[in-house]
């Protein structure tokens, strides 16, 4: 029993090290900087619109050619998406796309791919939530492994990742995203190995915004 214990003990600390690790490791990701020019930017919807307005502005400075918002909830209209976004109309209407089907991270990841592949496009600015972009850049490699993504983090109000402890649903959504991550990538690893992509380096801009 004190074996089981102990075992439980050290399982225990390796997590919570691991939760410090990737606390860490999240904020580093942000203030973003620049990124460089790509084919599309693709923004992940969540819980909060800056995600929608970041990628809007990459959009509005010729960082990409179109701009896929995925996960958008199935009520919404596009001036609903016009709103909240804050993007120029003109700019709006020419080169912003819709993703209705995805519910999760993963659908995101398939939509995406998809959307890319129709349109031919090799490669992408990824925007999400900081603390969301781990996941869900595992997700869209594997979905996307010969593809250019460039990740664009962007501080969202949900989790303050720079004082998560101090908050306990702060401390819990960070938990439980570092759970989810933990999961993916066990998946890769049990599938063979974490799947490959040409990557640029996590970019550092003032910008601060599927989902958790």
């Amino acid at each position: 029993m004190r074996r089981v214990l102990a075992a439980i003990l050290v399982l225990a600390l390796i997590w919570a090290v691991g939760l410090l690790a990737f606390a860490q490791r999240v904020e580093r990701l942000t203030p973003a900087t620049e990124p460089p020019t790509a084919d599309a930017v693709v923004a992940l919807t969540g819980a909060s619109d800056l995600r929608l307005e970041a990628a809007v502005r990459l959009l509005e400075r010729g960082k990409g050619r179109r701009l896929l918002i995925s996960g958008v909830n199935k009520e919404a209209s596009r001036d609903d998406i016009l709103t909240v976004s804050r993007a120029a109309k003109p700019v709006y209407d020419c080169c912003v796309d819709l993703g209705f089907t995805a519910a999760d991270t993963l659908g995101n990841a398939r939509e995406i791919a998809e959307w890319a592949d129709g349109k031919g496009y090799d490669s992408l600015i990824v925007v999400t939530s900081d603390y969301h972009m781990p996941r869900a850049m595992l997700l869209i490699r594997a979905a996307m492994p010969d593809a250019t993504l460039t990740p664009y983090p962007v501080v969202t109000p949900p989790v303050d990742v720079r004082h998560w402890w101090r908050r306990s649903g702060d401390a819990r959504r960070l938990a439980i995203e570092y759970c989810k991550y933990l999961a993916v990538l066990a998946r890769a690893r049990v599938r063979g190995a974490e799947p490959k992509s040409q990557e640029t380096p996590p970019a550092r801009a003032d910008a601060k915004g599927t989902k958790p």
